[in-house]
């Protein structure tokens, strides 16, 4: 029996780790996942956790004012991600147990009872993580796409309104005669934090010929300005095509890129 319950204080590390406390990879991605937490919490966050009879944490749902959030709209909510553990370590694979329709469905009251005019959510359009079908077979219907991300959306209202992405812009360009690494850091997801870490250490030991520029998109204002709601873009060139790329095979690309100027 699972119950869906407010994140308490004692399940917060987990929730900062996805819930894989096993995970190395979770502890490498470091603190910004606990520091965008406790900023978000100010401006909205709610997150709902499934818990196990022993109250082990199994699955976490995370939503905030689409204001706030990585895409256009007034008035809904959003559903940063939606997550059951599958693993075989720790709490074991507890997915397809219909812990993460319960999941959304607390999320959906919830923002009906904080008077949201709807629920937005993102998916991919590929059958991996957090896809937009399995939004689509809970009553969502598609607002816009932007490459293999579909943003949904559900209405509770006559009144309500599709949100849309932020549209992407160029990359800013770098200092001539220095590779430059270009990484919007959100927060709130730990793969991309993961991936945010291991580049700002390759480029911390390349020297100075590597400028890392941090944009911190958790700021409505700079992600709608820059258009990226994550990646780490060497001279412009993502690092990142599916799944987080290792620390070692970043530290290549930026090295190639520095042979290219000798």
């Amino acid at each position: 029996m699972n119950t869906i319950i407010d994140l308490p204080e004692r399940h917060e590390q987990s929730y900062f780790v996805c819930l894989e406390d096993w995970s190395s990879e979770m502890i490498e991605a470091g603190n910004l996942k606990r520091d965008w937490y406790v900023e978000a919490k100010q401006h909205g966050l709610r997150v709902k956790v499934a818990v196990d009879d022993a109250d082990e944490p199994v699955g976490m749902v995370q939503y905030l004012p689409i204001e706030e959030g990585p895409a256009l709209g007034s008035g809904l909510f959003m559903i940063l991600c939606i997550w059951v553990h599958g693993h075989d370590k720790g709490v074991g694979d507890m997915q397809r147990r219909g812990i993460g329709s319960a999941l959304l469905l607390a999320a959906e009251d919830d923002a009906r009872d904080l008077g949201a005019t709807g629920m937005a959510a993102w998916g991919l359009r590929i059958p991996v993580w957090m896809r937009s079908a399995w939004f689509k077979k809970h009553g969502y219907r598609r607002a816009d796409n932007q490459d293999a991300r579909q943003l949904v959306w559900k209405p509770f209202t006559d009144d309500a309104e599709p949100p849309t992405w932020v549209p992407a812009r160029p990359i800013p360009a770098g200092e001539t005669g220095k590779v430059t690494v270009t990484a919007f850091k959100n927060g709130w997801c730990p793969a991309s934090n993961l991936v945010f870490e291991r580049a700002r250490k390759a480029a911390d030991e390349l020297g100075e010929r590597v400028v890392f520029v941090t944009i911190d998109v958790s700021n409505k204002a700079d992600l709608v300005h820059h258009g990226h709601t994550d990646g780490v873009f060497i001279d412009g060139t993502p690092v990142q095509r599916g799944a987080p790329p290792s620390y070692g095979s970043i530290k290549k690309k930026m090295e190639k890129r520095l042979r290219r100027l000798a």
